[in-house]
């Protein structure tokens, strides 16, 4: 990282220098990493993302600031890649045969993200942050959206192979109508997603989806 001096360390002082990783690296130990990520649930928990320091992650962790930023360069970065643990980026979409069946499943995957205590810490106060700052915007669109409208791109094309939607169907649309009511459920209302309201949802889904190709009714 430019402007911190990165320090190696080995497992045991006797080992030859020949083996040793090349001059500047570094070995991350995976017990400081977590004890930083501990630090920055905490601290997120007591003063929210726009007052949390990196000083402040350190001293929590109980380690120094150099720690903290060769691992991550920025607060941000931190946080995000916490995020990134709960994001459904590099899952594989799902492949049920049939489109509720696929719809169900993804807002299963979307349920278990949102109501994990990190997510449902972190995100609202980072969508905060997001609406006055556009670099904050665009990492957190890339940490959280993109895994989830690829998987919703999947769904679609899978569902327009089948026959079950024309070709068109907006798969930007399809994950709004999913995964809008969830958000809004279990992060603002925070309350509860059983098993019956998920079916009742990816009913809706999937008929909103077919009502969308059809004549619009005026009355």
């Amino acid at each position: 990282m430019p402007g911190y001096a990165l320090s190696m360390t080995t497992d045991s002082a006797a080992t030859p220098p020949a083996r040793r990783a090349p001059a500047g690296a570094a070995v991350l130990r995976e017990d400081v990493t977590e004890a930083i990520r501990a630090a920055v649930l905490e601290e997120l928990a007591a003063v929210g993302f726009s007052r949390m320091s990196i000083e402040a992650i350190a001293r929590r962790a109980g380690v120094g600031k150099t720690a903290v930023y060769r691992r991550w360069k920025s607060k941000l970065h931190l946080v995000l890649d916490l995020i990134g643990a709960f994001a459904v980026d590099g899952l594989p979409v799902p492949q049920t045969g049939s489109l509720y069946g696929d719809v169900r499943a993804l807002l299963e995957v979307m349920s278990h993200v949102l109501r994990h205590p990190v997510a449902s810490a972190v995100i609202p106060d980072l969508l905060v942050e997001a609406s006055r700052n556009p670099e904050i915007a665009d990492a957190v669109r890339g940490a959280l959206l993109e895994g989830q409208r690829r998987m919703a791109e999947g769904i679609v094309a899978e569902a327009v192979a089948r026959g079950e939607l024309p070709a068109g169907t907006d798969p930007d649309h399809a994950l709004d109508l999913a995964i809008g009511p969830l958000y809004w459920r279990q992060v603002v209302v925070r309350d509860g997603a059983p098993a019956a309201y998920l079916d009742g949802l990816a009913r809706s889904v999937v008929a909103g989806l077919r009502a969308d190709q059809g004549p619009v009714e005026t009355v």
